[in-house]
């Protein structure tokens, strides 16, 4: 515990959480983040299982929207963890917050595989997704929705955040 209490107490940890604008500020980033790198994961995602965009090519879909999933992932873990850092002592162990970090770990693992596996597939226009590649897909999808209503129940379930 000590270290979440050091990381709280930092001046910039402070800084961020004491001043309302700055707070602010880090929370719209946090959340326009979210919807850059969760939509963009969600259009390829649907692109996968054949679902939206077909007149388009896998390779043409993962190659506009994946810088904008990886953009968005950094931001989002800069926000994120500048407004962990001013609240870390109650955070860190806070059970549903664990869940959530768990699920968010999951959905970048699955994330990455579904970018590797739509750049191979997206080389040639000829090749079929693969219904273990849908399923990939589609778990990728849940996970995410995961992560954001994981997000979501910290407040409502433990009263922080």
């Amino acid at each position: 515990m000590w270290f979440f209490q050091w990381l709280e107490n930092t001046s910039w940890a402070r800084f961020a959480d004491d001043n309302l604008k700055v707070a602010t500020a880090f929370e719209i980033t946090h959340y326009f983040s979210m919807f850059l790198l969760v939509g963009s994961i969600i259009v390829v995602d649907l692109r996968l299982m054949g679902l939206i965009g077909r007149r388009r090519t896998i390779g043409e879909v993962s190659a506009e929207f994946f810088p904008l999933m990886w953009i968005g992932m950094v931001l989002n873990f800069f926000s994120g963890f500048v407004m962990f850092a001013g609240d870390a002592t109650t955070f860190a162990p806070n059970w549903v917050f664990h869940i959530k970090l768990s699920v968010i770990c999951l959905a970048v693992i699955f994330g990455v595989i579904v970018q590797f596996q739509a750049r191979k597939w997206g080389q040639d226009e000829s090749t079929q997704i693969p219904a273990w590649g849908k399923g990939l897909a589609l778990i990728s999808l849940l996970l995410w929705v995961g992560s954001i209503l994981a997000a979501v129940e910290v407040p409502s379930l433990t009263n922080v955040g």
